[in-house]
């Protein structure tokens, strides 16, 4: 698999609630994350997203931009949730096969924009 097949289906296994098997299958052991709300450490983004899975499920997340440079990839998705839609970017970092380092950051879609080109 490419990285950009690796980021994508990491995406969609911890995404919709599979959080072990995507970290065990595509995340290395040394793996650290940039997202502001809790440690930078594997361990609490693993936490973190099984506890954001059972109180507030994705319903689904459908990539709409993948974007590679050397070793790392950009994912561009359409979250959706049972009550809004948010448009993610995540930044991954890979060493070989592996991600090792992620940045995430997350827009709310507001329903009434006046921007009529959407945010895809």
């Amino acid at each position: 698999m490419t990285n950009n097949e690796i980021a994508v289906l990491f995406l969609k296994t911890v995404g919709m609630g599979a959080v072990d098997k995507g970290f065990s299958a595509f995340v290395s052991a040394d793996f650290i994350h940039h997202n502001q709300y809790f440690k930078g450490d594997r361990q609490s983004l693993i936490d973190a997203m099984k506890q954001d899975h059972q109180n507030n499920p994705n319903q689904a997340i459908t990539p709409q931009q993948v974007l590679a440079d050397k070793d790392k990839v950009v994912v561009h998705s359409l979250v959706e949730k049972a009550d809004m839609q948010i448009a993610v970017v995540h930044i991954f970092r890979f060493s070989g096969d592996k991600i090792v380092e992620l940045w995430d950051l997350g827009q709310v879609i507001e329903e009434n924009s006046p921007n009529q080109n959407s945010l895809f």
